[in-house]
């Protein structure tokens, strides 16, 4: 058994690599985290329904899904 909690964010600013092989990252604005923890930075890929691979712009909105796993095997909250 899987629960999950979706969350909304911004996305504050697209992080461009310092290295040409690095990834690009963006910066993106959990509204409903607590003041310290509101802003996480991940790789700038993100895919769509249909597989197609894209990329996040600044000032878009997100969902951000947190999941966690309680198997059977898993003590129940």
């Amino acid at each position: 058994m899987k629960k999950r909690k979706k969350l909304v964010g911004t996305v504050k600013k697209v992080i461009k690599p310092i290295r040409p092989a690095e990834p690009e990252k963006v910066e993106i604005q959990i509204h409903e985290a607590d003041d310290l923890y509101k802003e996480i930075r991940i790789e700038n890929v993100v895919t769509d329904e249909k597989g197609q691979k894209g990329s996040l712009k600044q000032g878009e909105d997100v969902d951000i899904v947190v999941e966690a796993d309680l198997g059977p095997d898993k003590p129940k909250p």
